[in-house]
């Protein structure tokens, strides 16, 4: 794949999207929990910080805070993880949440025949009112240059606002040249309130002409662009893999601008056990990564976005699908052995992994 990176950019990938604070009781429930350990998260920062944290891209972000503790809490959350924090905005809010507020999310982890559970906190966000003027937007894509934007559907629910944001944040994206891929992430709780099904579609076949990569799984090319896929059962319990293949091509036929669709393939035995794969369309052929049968879950938070950051390296260093669509695979798959929704792995890791090397103690 010829994908025409930006070589004088400064900053490798940048993110759109919301940053919430994450509150996880651990091994515990939210409705018993006493204590909770906490952790930024979101789902498209998720991916750029997964770009920076295991893969060492420079990467940048651009969200929203209230101007509070609890924003400043973030920030630190965010520099822990080595992303840039110049393009931030902090948004003044008059202490209890009428203007503006941060989000936050609960989050249990599940465990065999309990499934994991969110509680979102996520209403009037500071980034759910930022306007396309509230970032210096030239001088991100214009001056400094970004290689490439990542954002999604979880940001375009969030308010009327945020759909009109981010259609204006892709179009400057795209007139500096910067690649510009989208993870659909369906959220039905989230559209509900600004329209549903219907506003889902009408906003992201929108953005869908201008995307170069778009990923989601089977409900998020089904709810938000409208295809179907045959050949699955009413729960999506089997995955038929050509139904799946048939539905990228289709997708492809409709969106001839997408260079590359993946989409994560995952069969749920148990909360903490699952079958695991990828495919990625690109250059009229579907790959599919390695299958992980079997594979032991810690967290499954944030598997899909560490998809979506090691399919981005890898076609941002190698240009090969196959081998993007592995090193996808595999760091989802090593980031749902570890707690919280942003990833613990390394690159060595992902690689070693990728290479079949199994789990045997490591002196």
């Amino acid at each position: 794949m010829d994908l025409n990176l930006r070589e004088d950019a400064i900053f490798d990938a940048v993110s759109l999207g919301e940053v919430m604070l994450r509150l996880d009781p651990g091994e515990g429930r939210i409705r018993t929990a006493r204590h909770f350990n906490v952790w930024e998260g979101g789902g498209e920062y998720n991916v750029i910080r997964g770009l920076r944290r295991c893969f060492g891209l420079k990467t940048t972000v651009l969200t929203a805070f209230a101007d509070n503790e609890v924003g400043k809490l973030m920030e630190d959350l965010i520099l822990q993880g080595g992303v840039d924090t110049s393009f931030i905005k902090w948004m003044k809010t008059d202490g209890i949440g009428r203007e503006c507020r941060n989000g936050l999310n609960f989050t249990e982890r599940g465990f065999g025949i309990r499934g994991a559970k969110g509680c979102s906190d996520r209403a009037n966000t500071a980034i759910s009112k930022v306007k396309p003027e509230d970032f210096d937007l030239e001088k991100l894509f214009g001056d400094m240059g970004v290689k490439w934007l990542h954002t999604g559907g979880i940001y375009a629910a969030l308010s009327e606002q945020s759909c009109e944001t981010v259609l204006e944040v892709i179009k400057t994206a795209r007139k500096y040249g910067t690649v510009i891929s989208y993870d659909l992430n369906y959220r039905p709780s989230m559209w509900s309130a600004i329209g549903g099904k219907e506003k889902a579609q009408e906003v992201n076949k929108e953005i869908a002409k201008y995307v170069d990569v778009m990923i989601g799984n089977e409900e998020d090319f089904t709810a938000c662009l409208g295809f179907e896929i045959e050949g699955n059962d009413e729960n999506l319990a089997k995955l038929d893999i050509d139904g799946y293949k048939k539905m990228i091509r289709e997708v492809v036929k409709t969106y001839p601008n997408f260079k590359a669709v993946a989409t994560t393939l995952r069969e749920v035995k148990t909360a903490t056990v699952n079958d695991w794969s990828a495919l990625c369309f690109a250059d009229g052929e579907i790959y599919k990564a390695k299958d992980y049968k079997g594979l032991e879950i810690m967290d499954r938070v944030g598997g899909g976005d560490s998809f979506a950051s090691g399919l981005i390296y890898g076609l941002m260093t190698t240009g090969d699908a196959e081998t993007a669509v592995n090193y996808g695979a595999a760091h989802g798959a090593l980031a749902m052995t570890t707690p919280g929704d942003t990833t613990m792995a390394d690159k060595s890791e992902v690689e070693s992994i990728m290479g079949g090397k199994g789990a045997r103690v490591q002196r």
